[in-house]
This record gives structure tokens, C-alpha cells and sequence, in this order.
């Protein structure tokens, strides 16, 4: 299957990617006039905020020092971030993980999980434990809150991504991450070269019209959780790091529709509001039916590629107008906004898609 560019650069072939899918899709589109509106009223938003870097560690969750632990922290994260939208529209059966007396759902319960195991003296973020740690073991770290509330989503492929990163770290890099982060000398894309080529689960590629493309959602997200979480500075200093996209899920393109930068075709949002009814009532893939859309459809393609397009077309503008941002600050900013602002989401699909890849 031919690659969509020949480009050796890991975010130039997401790019050329995402080109190519805005190109030829027939059901997701980015207009200009969209994408305008939504470049000026985001960095308005942006200015009003003070929006940078520092939002990450604004986030109880998140690691608060940039040390050696916050990066393997980072890494087991990242290899888990993935599938956490939920099929039960009553809060109170959704997987659900308090910490501290805060009740944590979605992302957030992952890593509310990985805080309660290391305070709880567990090593989940060490490959020793995780490249060997069972099913059972990984269950009990992953509990939720009570026995009325969904488990956490795809358990099996959470354990089969823990081994396998973890094997290769041991194999390979001394059992730390920090090790291939030390070898990738400051470069963002040789970082995310080497997490695909090292470790399958991280290889985020598909066909679209005859071609594969890349999208690479966590090996991206990866460098930039590093980048922000020191700030661009010591392990987090990438001279490239303006080339990493935006992060293709299924809540940013959902913002992404909010601010007119993404447009679905009518028979695709009818697809997507039927959807969400049929996987509450358990219906699974079972195309055209409404359902679960399957990873790698064209559909599915078809919005993350068009997010990552119309995430590249806001910064363009926005740096047109002398304002310094990168694809990663407008990601964050725009999952943020999404997930704090979900009455404003309410009307908006989102595409359903059991995916180790987001």
C-alpha cells in the first residue's frame, strides 16, 4: 500500500496526509470562510485566557515537577490514552475513579488510576512491573468506583500496549522511556519516528482511496505532553516542535465543528446522531446500520484527517496575523474548550470508534 508523499519527516506525512484526505473526502469538509471565523474568534479566546503551556500543569492530575518520573509518567499515559468515551448516558454508570475526593470520568479517570496506584505504592509506571503486570493486576489498578459502573473500555488492549512498550523498553532502552527520549537528541520528529517504528501500538497508519496515510494521534501527543509538561525546556526542548499537528479524536473535531472550521455532509451527521442512540442500546459494527463506526472506515478517516487539515489552516492564519502559536497549543485549547464547555457540544456528533489509536 503506497504511502500518500514519500516525505522521511513523521509530521510532514501526517500533513501531506490530511492534505490529501481533505482532497478527496466526500462527507467532511473544511471551508475557508470556516476556518477564518474560527482562527479569529479562537485566538480571542486564546488572548483572554493567557493560553500556553503552562495550562497543562494547571491540571491537578498532571505531573507538577518535569523530572525523570514525570516522563515515564507521561509515556505510560500516553500508551493508554485511548477509548474513553462512554456508551451510558446516566453519569452515574459511567467508569468512574475518585481521587481525593474528586470524582474523575473520561481521560481524566486515566489518570486519576495511574496517581491512586503509585500512591498506593504500586510501580505502574516502571516497564518492570508493566511489561509483566496480569490482566487481574492491571483490572484491580484500573477499578472503578463501584460495581453499578462500566470497567474501564478494552482492558485486553490496554494490557497488550503495557507489554509491548514495556518489553521493548526493557529489550532495548534500560526499562526507561527517558532513554529513547536522551537518544532522539531534541528532535520532535525523530522522537515520534522511533515510538512508531519501536512500538506497534503507536503506529497509527490506514488506507484512504488506495493510499495509506498517517495520523499518528499518540505518538504526537506524546512529545508534546513532554514538550509542555518542561515547558520547551531540558527533556521537553525540541527545536522542531512546530511541526507536530493536531491530535485526531473524536472530541477536537467536535469543536471543530462548534466554530464552523469542519463540516459534515447531512447524511453523515444523520449517521452519527443515530449512532449515539444505537450504541446506547448495544448495537455494535454493523454497517450501514447505525453503530459503532469501525476504525480505519472512510468516514472515520475522513474526520480525523479533515481535524488535522483545518487545525494547520487555523494556525496558517493565525500566523498570518504576526501571532506565534503551533498546532498543539490550538489542540489543547480546543479539548479543553470541548470538555468545559459541554452544553455547547450538546447538538454536535461525535463519531463512536473503539480505537487503540485515540
Amino acid at each position: 500500500m503506497p504511502v500518500a508523499a514519500a516525505h522521511s519527516n513523521a509530521s510532514e506525512r501526517v500533513l501531506e496526509s490530511a492534505r490529501f484526505i481533505s482532497e478527496n473526502s466526500l462527507d467532511v469538509f473544511v471551508p475557508e470562510v470556516g476556518v477564518q471565523e474560527a482562527a479569529q474568534e479562537i485566538i480571542k479566546r486564546m488572548k483572554s485566557t493567557g493560553y500556553s503551556t503552562e495550562e497543562w500543569k494547571k491540571h491537578t492530575l498532571t505531573p507538577n515537577t518535569a523530572d525523570a518520573a514525570a516522563i515515564e509518567w507521561i509515556f505510560v499515559v500516553d500508551t493508554l490514552n485511548f477509548s474513553f468515551w462512554s456508551d451510558r448516558q446516566c453519569k452515574a454508570e459511567q467508569y468512574t475513579v475518585t481521587l481525593d475526593g474528586t470524582e474523575h470520568r473520561g481521560y481524566w479517570s486515566l489518570c486519576a488510576a495511574i496517581n491512586r496506584a503509585i500512591a498506593e505504592g504500586i510501580n505502574i509506571t516502571h516497564a518492570s512491573y508493566y511489561a509483566h503486570a496480569s490482566m487481574s493486576q492491571l483490572s484491580h489498578i484500573f477499578r472503578t468506583d463501584t460495581c453499578e459502573q462500566e470497567p474501564i473500555p478494552m482492558l485486553t488492549e490496554r494490557t497488550q500496549c503495557l507489554h509491548e512498550t514495556g518489553r521493548v523498553l526493557l529489550e532495548k532502552y534500560g526499562g526507561k522511556f527517558a532513554n529513547l527520549l536522551q537518544q532522539c537528541n531534541g528532535s520532535a520528529q525523530t522522537l515520534v519516528e522511533t515510538v512508531v517504528r519501536e512500538f506497534a501500538c503507536y503506529r497509527d497508519e490506514h488506507e484512504f482511496n488506495g493510499r495509506r496515510v498517517d495520523l499518528y494521534k499518540r505518538a504526537q501527543i506524546l512529545v508534546a505532553d513532554i514538550w509542555a509538561c518542561f515547558e520547551g525546556q531540558g527533556a521537553g526542548c525540541f527545536g522542531d516542535i512546530d511541526k507536530i499537528t493536531m491530535f485526531a479524536d473524536y472530541r477536537v473535531p467536535q469543536a471543530l465543528c462548534h466554530f464552523g472550521a469542519l463540516v459534515y455532509s447531512p447524511r453523515l451527521v444523520e449517521y452519527l446522531k443515530a449512532s449515539e442512540v444505537a450504541v446506547r442500546q448495544g448495537k455494535g459494527a454493523n454497517l450501514p446500520e447505525p453503530g459503532l463506526l469501525p476504525s480505519g472506515h472512510k468516514w472515520e478517516v475522513e474526520i480525523r484527517g479533515n481535524s488535522i487539515w483545518a487545525v494547520e489552516r487555523i494556525c496558517q492564519h493565525i500566523r498570518a496575523s504576526g501571532v506565534d502559536v503551533n498546532a498543539i497549543l490550538i489542540d489543547f485549547y480546543m479539548w479543553d474548550y470541548a470538555k468545559a464547555h459541554p452544553e455547547a457540544m450538546a447538538s454536535i456528533p461525535i463519531h463512536l470508534t473503539r480505537s487503540i489509536f485515540y
